[in-house]
């Protein structure tokens, strides 16, 4: 009989220099059949990708953007304006282009980033207002996530963002940071926007 957890197991290799330099691990064998190895796995919405960059999930991001964005014009040439505009916009154009932004808003590329911002640009001429560029909205959400998480008693980061604090003031120690690819993750990013926002 065979397992049903078999056929949906995959296996994604992430490390460059397992790959680089050494031939790649022999693929997970359950009950006799190799796992499917992937580049991008998506889990809870998000794209993870072998290269640790936000590329596949920022291609997801804007084939989906663009999508509920014709569905913003088309409501536009029904007549449809102003605030209920906007709460279309909020609720269903802006919820997919910003899905999971705490996680990639500082590590994304220039390049994607760019992208991402040329379909705020286009909302915005569609609303005919002004609306924040993934950079604003994505600092504003990290802020409010580290907010939580550091008056969250049981968050399982509590530990670690109680040895950053500091005994003369608000601001926070900045993590150790060997690599770029960690000193432009989440933690590392949202200790740098809490005390720029801190500073005295």
């Amino acid at each position: 009989m065979q397992n049903s957890n078999q056929a949906k197991t995959e296996q994604q290799i992430c490390s460059k220099g397992c790959r680089r330099n050494n031939p790649p691990p022999a693929p997970v064998n359950i009950l006799g059949t190799d796992a499917d190895v992937v580049e991008s796995y998506k889990y809870l919405g998000v794209h993870l990708n072998n290269n640790l960059d936000w590329t596949h999930n920022t291609d997801a991001l804007v084939k989906k953007g663009n999508s509920r964005l014709f569905l913003l014009r088309r409501l536009r040439s029904f007549g449809v304006q102003g605030p209920l505009l906007r709460t279309f916009y909020d609720s269903v154009v802006g919820s997919a282009i910003f899905y999971g932004i705490v996680c990639w808003s500082s590590s994304i590329t220039d390049r994607d980033r760019k992208r991402m911002d040329r379909l705020v640009r286009r909302a915005s001429s569609v609303l005919g207002c002004p609306l924040d560029s993934v950079e604003v909205v994505g600092n504003g959400r990290m802020m409010a996530k580290l907010s939580s998480m550091l008056n969250n008693t049981s968050h399982p980061l509590q530990d670690t963002l109680t040895a950053l604090g500091s005994s003369f003031s608000e601001r926070l120690l900045h993590p150790r940071c060997v690599k770029e690819r960690y000193r432009r993750s989440f933690l590392p990013a949202a200790v740098r926007l809490h005390n720029k926002q801190n500073t005295r």
